[in-house]
């Protein structure tokens, strides 16, 4: 179940909750009933490097080849 952050607009109160996909979002603060927006995080996923599959995979062959031939 995935975690949404809010925080009010008009208290400023920020705080977590876990929601399924289904439910609507919160519209009004638990503390003053002032309007709510939802905050949006960074992504838990980083793409770094100057390619992600073809030059990843590519040196990671190379390497795991090299090194298995040279075990024998």
């Amino acid at each position: 179940m995935p975690t949404y952050a809010y925080v009010c607009r008009a208290c400023d109160h920020a705080f977590e909750i876990q929601q399924t996909f289904s439910e609507k979002p919160l519209t009004s603060c638990p503390k003053c009933s002032g309007e709510l927006r939802k905050q949006f995080g960074t992504l838990g996923v980083s793409f770094k490097g100057s390619g992600f599959y073809r030059t990843d995979s590519q040196s990671a062959k190379s390497d795991s080849t090299s090194s298995s031939s040279s075990s024998d």
